[in-house]
């Protein structure tokens, strides 16, 4: 198992994911790993930063758009949670570093009462990823800009990337470059392909509807 990350002396609240606390951290059919294997659909985007924007879209009460300096002056918190992949491994411990869910909503004058799902789209060309309103909003749930302390790599889906901890690691959308608020659910890119369209990893919805 990997040595704990840091947690004392830094600037930015701490979360911690309620799954951290079970006494059997690693769900049905999963394994622990010490690494952190490295899995997409097609490989990293070129991402120009001058060009980077997070959009908020849909159902929200004023939609919006950060550019990466923008993006960076929010208010940042930290995750320490637990990180699961439907392919059957889970990295325990990781710290995480960004800007939480909740206050991207809060930026964008809050949901509108329709609001019960979330697209999220990647800078990957055509992949996006579907949420409930509620597990995009929890606690520990933020768009992530570091990892163990340090910033994101682009095999990890830096600069910046969903994550998600209580459902399977590809609700974790890398290279995450905004959300669309809806009224209905909607399939994304691996959904349409066959995986589930929640994700909880204790309940093992890998697949199928």
């Amino acid at each position: 198992m990997p040595s704990k990350p840091e947690l004392d002396a830094a600037e930015f609240p701490l979360v911690v994911s309620p799954d951290t606390l079970r006494p059997n951290r690693i769900p049905p059919g999963q394994s622990q790993t010490r690494k952190w294997p490295v899995l997409d659909a097609s490989g990293p985007p070129r991402i120009d930063m001058a060009q980077w924007r997070f959009t908020v879209s849909g159902l929200v009460r004023q939609p919006l758009s950060w550019n990466w300096s923008e993006f960076n002056a929010l208010p940042k918190i930290r995750v320490l949670s637990d990180f699961h992949c439907v392919t059957r491994w889970s990295r325990l411990d990781n710290l995480w570093e960004g800007v939480s869910t909740r206050e991207i909503v809060e930026r964008a004058g809050g949901l509108l009462p329709e609001a019960k799902f979330v697209l999220v789209y990647g800078y990957d060309s055509g992949w996006t990823t579907n949420l409930p309103v509620e597990d995009f909003l929890a606690e520990d749930a933020l768009v992530a800009l570091s990892h163990d302390g340090q910033p994101l790599s682009l095999e990890h889906g830096g600069p910046a990337r969903l994550v998600i901890p209580r459902l399977y690691a590809w609700k974790s959308a890398k290279w995450v470059a905004g959300v669309e608020f809806l009224d209905r659910d909607r399939a994304g890119f691996w959904e349409r392909n066959g995986y589930h369209m929640h994700g909880d990893p204790w309940k093992e919805e890998r697949f199928g509807w």
